[in-house]
Order: C-alpha cells, then sequence, then structure tokens
C-alpha cells in the first residue's frame, strides 16, 4: 500500500468521523430546541386565546426541524459515502427526533385551528344571546301591550 492511499484512508476516516459528529451534534441542537414539556403543560393566561396562542408559541418547532434537516444532509452523505461503519443508532435516533416532531407539529396544527375557531365561535354564541335577548324583549312588550289592551277592554 503506497503512503498516499494510506493517507487517503486516513482522510476518509476522518471526515467520516466528523460526518457522524456533525449529525450527533444537529440531533442533539434539535433535541434541545424541541420544547420542553412544562412550556406545554404550564400557561399563564386570562383567557382561553392567551391559552392557546401561549400553547400555539410554546410547539413551534421550525429551529428543531431545521437541525433535524441538518442531521439528515449529514446522516445521507455519510450512509451514501459508507461513511459511517455502524450507522444503525443514527438512524433510529433520527426516526426518533422525527416523530416527536411531526407529533408536536400535529399538535401546534390543531391548536392553531382552534386558536382560530374559539373567536368566532365566541362571536356566534354572543350573536346568538343578543338575538335571544330581543327576542325575549319583544316577547315582553307584545304580552305588555295584550295586558293593558285587555285592562282597557274591561274599563
Amino acid at each position: 500500500m503506497s503512503q498516499a492511499t494510506f493517507d487517503d484512508d486516513d482522510l476518509f476516516e476522518d471526515a467520516a468521523s466528523e460526518m457522524r459528529e456533525d449529525v450527533e451534534a444537529s440531533l442533539d441542537e434539535a433535541r434541545e430546541a424541541l420544547p420542553e414539556a412544562d412550556a406545554i403543560w404550564e400557561v399563564d393566561a386570562d383567557n382561553t386565546l392567551g391559552v392557546l396562542n401561549a400553547l400555539r408559541s410554546a410547539l413551534d418547532v421550525a429551529d428543531a426541524e431545521d437541525h433535524l434537516v441538518d442531521a439528515k444532509k449529514w446522516y445521507t452523505m455519510g450512509e451514501r459515502a459508507d461513511a459511517f461503519e455502524d450507522a444503525e443508532d443514527l438512524a433510529a435516533e433520527i426516526e426518533t427526533v422525527e416523530e416527536l416532531i411531526d407529533d408536536v407539529t400535529g399538535a401546534h396544527e390543531e391548536v392553531s385551528d382552534l386558536a382560530s375557531t374559539v373567536p368566532q365561535l365566541r362571536s356566534a354564541l354572543e350573536e346568538f344571546e343578543a338575538d335571544d335577548e330581543a327576542e325575549e324583549a319583544d316577547e315582553e312588550e307584545t304580552e305588555a301591550d295584550a295586558d293593558a289592551d285587555a285592562e282597557e277592554a274591561e274599563a
């Protein structure tokens, strides 16, 4: 084996090691960018919409998604170059983080939908209550008029 080949092999091993470290670092950053459990459980707000908006903000995983994409890019490069001796653990960790991000993203979408629906529902209920109160007032006025007419007829 020539010295140049040996140097190339050493360089490839170093590059493969660095690639693995990059995948692991990106996965660590993705995990750190995920919301903490308490951040989605404990919310300080004055009303339902405030709670939903706080929850929606807590469920934002855009940074975690970016780090996961980086991890997947480095992993894919390493896999295609056959640079990893044992990559099953990386693949499993990528899948785990990806599934968790998908779950959080789904919850974020549901909370966003609910945050949009609650104000509309409140408005509809307020209109219904106002219409109901107006009907009751009309009925009371009609009854009062009928009573007044009956009293006049008796007199």
